[in-house]
């Protein structure tokens, strides 16, 4: 079985990458490689199929035969925040990731025509998973990727073999002052409550979700809201964002069937989480332990798109847990 040594080839090269403080000179002697002879950066494959008649985008990397993490992303982004983790991981992990109906590079169809719910997110993800054969999965869960991912496990418990749980809520703790507007839409889905949260969707929110609750804003770069606002601002979109925040409303009557799961199940389980978070605050991480004593809890000096500017501290942690909790990895 491979040991859990860190690959220094692939680690050092991805951490002169993604840390701005990191000259080039300070790249591990291991990562050194003559030129015409690179090191083994694994490939990332940018794929689509058609499932429940739309296309569904996915990235994949890593050995066929690997372990499998799979990456779900949150709002607004889609697996573009994973860019930099993938390949981290696909040296010694097959990752997926797709992008949900209505996110990035899947398609966007009508939300008059389409249902736009996370119900619907977690059997679009379940055929993916499916026709690409896997049987067992650890799952990355961001944002929106919670509760997809959670209703993906209650369909098949058996399937999850870990969980590494970055800002992703199932516990009414972490619905802090944030959700007061999205509750009041909830309760009463009208026009006005509609329009109410319109802003959520804006230029303005979408910058803030990266750079809120940063020490240092110099390390986000802004391509990210540069890539996720156009995508908001296709015709269409607007509405459907806005069918998903009334329909994020049917994830808290699950909260409790959620919690059961961790407690029967016990996955092992690693939480990075970004403490600034004012959308997911870390009121929400810590009622983790309540179901998961054992869970790893790191709360972690950024904001809600943690891996943004806290690859260089999360990456090691997710590899090592990887690791240790993954029987091949």
């Amino acid at each position: 079985m491979p040991t859990c040594s860190l690959r220094p080839t692939v680690l050092a090269l991805v951490a002169a990458l993604l840390s701005s403080a990191a000259p080039v000179h300070a790249v591990a002697e291991g990562a050194r490689v003559c030129a015409g002879n690179p090191a083994s950066i694994p490939v990332v494959h940018y794929r689509t199929v058609k499932i429940d008649g739309v296309d569904v985008f996915y990235r994949e990397a890593g050995p066929a035969d690997a372990p499998i993490v799979l990456l779900l992303h949150g709002f607004p982004t889609s697996s573009h925040m994973f860019r930099n983790l993938i390949p981290a991981l696909a040296d010694r992990y097959r990752v997926i990731a797709p992008d949900y109906p209505g996110f990035g590079e899947s398609g966007a169809p009508d939300h008059k025509a389409f249902a736009y719910t996370f119900s619907h997110y977690a059997d679009i993800v379940d055929s993916l998973v499916t026709q690409l054969g896997a049987r067992s999965y650890a799952i990355y869960l961001m944002d929106y990727g919670a509760p997809v991912g959670y209703r993906l496990a209650l369909k098949h418990p058996e399937r999850v073999s870990a969980l590494i749980v970055q800002n992703g809520n199932a516990y009414e703790e972490g619905l802090k002052a944030f959700w007061d507007p999205i509750k009041a839409y909830w309760a009463d889905g009208s026009a006005a409550n509609r329009a109410a949260i319109g802003v959520l969707v804006a230029p303005e929110t979408t910058k803030f979700q990266y750079t809120d609750g940063v020490a240092d804003v110099s390390r986000i770069d802004p391509d990210n809201w540069g890539h996720d606002q156009p995508l908001l601002d296709r015709p269409g979109n607007k509405d459907i964002q806005l069918d998903l925040f009334l329909d994020y409303g049917t994830n808290v009557p699950l909260y409790p069937k959620f919690q059961a799961f961790f407690r029967e199940r016990r996955p092992p389980t690693l939480i990075v989480w970004g403490k600034n978070d004012k959308i997911f605050p870390a009121a929400g991480a810590t009622p983790y332990l309540r179901d998961l004593p054992d869970a790893e809890l790191n709360l972690i000096d950024t904001g809600h798109f943690a891996l943004e500017d806290k690859a260089d501290v999360m990456i090691p942690l997710i590899r090592d847990f990887l690791c240790r909790k993954l029987a091949s990895g």
